[in-house]
C-alpha cells in the first residue's frame, strides 16, 4: 500500500510539473517574440538609415525583388489618357542585421505595421498622376521579418497612371498602358530592383472593364541614366483591347441608318419639295450632331482616326443626297423650260403651215417645172444618191442597254433620281468593303506585333 501511494504521489507531481512547464512555455514564447523585436530593433542596435549589405554580405548593391497583384482596374480614360488601378504591391529583400533565433521553428516570422522601423527601398511610380493608401479599417500594410533576415513589405494602394495612346485605329485599336517603378535616390551601385522569379505579376480572375479587355501583360526592365547616375527601373506593359460591340451599336449602326434614310428622298416625287428638303436637312443635322458628340468624347489629336473616316464619309453621303435634290430641282425646271420652248416652236410651225396652205389655195393655177427623174449612169449625182442608199441599207447598230433603259424616263430630273438610287448604295457598299478590310487588317497586324 505504501509503495502504491508513493507511486501516485510521484505521478501527480510530474503532471503538475508538466502543466506548469507547458504554461510557462506559452508565456515564454510570446515574451520571446517581444524580446526578439527589442533585440533586433532596439535603440542603438538598428539604424534604418543604412541600407542592407549586398548578396552574401558583400558591399554590392542591395537586391529588392518585386511582385504585384492587380486587384481592379476601374477606368481607362481616352480624353485624359490615363487609367486607374488598385493593386497589392510587394517588395522582398534580405537584411542580415534582422536575423534572429526561430526557437526551433516555432517562430516563423515577426510582423510589423510601422514601415519606419526598418530600412525601406525608395521606390516610386514614375508615370503616376495621383495615388493614395488605404486606411479602412486599419492601414492596409504589413512588414514580415523572417529568421534568416528576409523582409517582406506588402501594401494596398490605388494609383492613377498616365497612359499615352495612339488613336489612329480608334475604335478598332489596342492600347498599351505601362506601370513603371524606379528608385528615386539610390543608384544601381546601391540598389537594384528585380522581378520576383515565377509569376511576378498576378491579376484577379474576375477582372471586368466596361469597354476594354485585358489581353496580356509583359514585364521588363527600364533602367534610366541621368546626370546623377543610373537608376534601377521595372515596368509592366498591360495590353488592352477595346470592345467593339459598344461602338457598333452606338455609332456605326446609327450612322448607316442615317445614310440609308437620306436615300429615301430619291424615291419621293420631284415635286415634293418640302418633304425632300426637310428629310435632307434633318438627316444632315442629325449626322453632324452625332459627329460632334463622338469628337467630344475624344482628345483633340493632330491625326485622322478610323472613326473620323467613317463619320466623314457618312456625312458626305448625307450631304450628297441633299445636293442631289438641288440638282434634280434644277433639272426639273430646265425640263419644264425646254418643254415650253418646244410647245411654242410647234405652235409657230403650225401657224406657218396654215399660212402656206392658205397661199396654195389662193394660187391654184400656178405651174411648177418638173425636173427629169432619170439620170445617166455616168452622172455624179446618181452615184452620190446610190452611195447614200447603200449607207441607209447597212445593218442597224446593236442598241445600248443603259440608253434603252434610261429612255424609259423622258425627263432628266427623273433620270438623275433613278441613277442615284443605284449609284449611292453601290458606292457606300464599296466604301464599307474598303473600310472594314483596311482597318481590320491593320488591327491584325498590330496584334501580331
Amino acid at each position: 500500500m505504501g509503495s502504491g501511494h508513493y507511486f501516485w504521489a510521484i505521478f501527480y507531481f510530474a503532471s503538475l510539473c508538466s502543466a506548469s512547464l507547458a504554461n510557462n512555455a506559452k508565456i515564454n514564447f510570446r515574451e520571446k517574440e517581444k524580446k526578439v523585436l527589442d533585440q533586433i530593433l532596439g535603440a542603438g542596435k538598428y539604424d534604418a538609415r543604412i541600407r542592407p549589405s549586398g548578396i552574401n554580405g558583400t558591399d554590392g548593391p542591395a537586391v529588392v525583388r518585386v511582385n504585384i497583384f492587380v486587384r481592379s482596374i476601374s477606368k481607362i480614360d481616352d480624353v485624359t489618357m490615363e487609367y486607374s488601378v488598385q493593386l497589392t504591391f510587394r517588395e522582398q529583400w534580405t537584411d542580415e542585421r534582422l536575423k534572429f533565433d526561430d526557437i526551433q521553428g516555432r517562430l516563423k516570422y515577426l510582423t510589423l505595421t510601422e514601415a519606419n522601423r526598418v530600412w525601406m527601398p525608395d521606390l516610386f511610380f514614375s508615370n503616376e498622376k495621383e495615388g493614395h493608401f488605404h486606411n479602412i479599417i486599419m492601414p492596409n500594410v504589413y512588414i514580415r521579418i523572417f529568421p534568416n533576415g528576409s523582409v517582406l513589405y506588402s501594401i494596398r494602394i490605388s494609383l492613377t497612371l498616365a497612359c499615352p495612346m495612339n488613336l489612329k485605329l480608334y475604335p478598332l485599336d489596342r492600347q498599351i498602358c505601362s506601370l513603371r517603378m524606379a528608385s528615386y535616390g539610390w543608384t544601381t551601385n546601391d540598389l537594384v530592383f528585380l522581378w520576383k522569379e515565377g509569376d511576378p505579376v498576378q491579376v484577379v480572375k474576375n477582372l471586368h472593364l466596361p469597354r476594354f479587355t485585358l489581353e496580356k501583360f509583359l514585364t521588363d526592365y527600364c533602367n534610366s541614366k541621368t546626370n546623377t547616375g543610373e537608376y534601377s527601373c521595372l515596368k509592366v506593359d498591360l495590353l488592352f483591347k477595346r470592345e467593339f460591340s459598344y461602338y457598333l451599336i452606338q455609332i456605326y449602326i446609327p450612322c448607316c441608318m442615317l445614310v440609308i434614310v437620306s436615300w429615301v428622298s430619291f424615291w419621293l416625287d420631284q415635286g415634293a419639295v418640302p418633304a425632300r428638303v426637310s428629310l435632307g436637312v434633318t438627316t444632315l443635322l442629325t449626322m453632324a450632331t452625332q459627329t460632334s458628340g463622338i469628337n467630344a468624347s475624344l482628345p483633340p489629336v493632330s491625326y485622322t482616326k478610323a472613326i473620323d473616316v467613317w463619320t466623314g464619309v457618312c456625312l458626305t453621303f448625307v450631304f450628297g443626297a441633299l445636293l442631289e435634290f438641288a440638282l434634280v430641282n434644277y433639272a426639273s425646271r430646265s425640263d419644264m423650260h425646254k418643254e415650253n420652248m418646244k410647245k411654242k416652236r410647234r405652235d409657230l410651225e403650225q401657224a406657218s403651215l396654215d399660212a402656206a396652205s392658205d397661199l396654195l389655195d389662193t394660187d391654184s393655177n400656178a405651174t411648177f417645172a418638173m425636173k427629169p427623174l432619170v439620170r445617166h449612169p455616168g452622172d455624179p449625182l446618181a452615184l452620190e444618191k446610190r452611195l447614200q442608199c447603200e449607207v441607209h441599207m447597212q445593218a442597224p447598230k446593236r442598241p445600248n442597254c443603259c440608253k434603252t433603259w434610261l429612255s424609259k424616263f423622258p425627263t432628266r430630273s427623273k433620270r438623275i433620281d433613278v441613277i442615284s438610287r443605284i449609284t449611292f448604295p453601290l458606292v457606300f457598299a464599296l466604301f464599307n468593303l474598303v473600310y472594314w478590310s483596311t482597318y481590320l487588317f491593320r488591327e491584325e497586324e498590330d496584334e501580331t506585333f
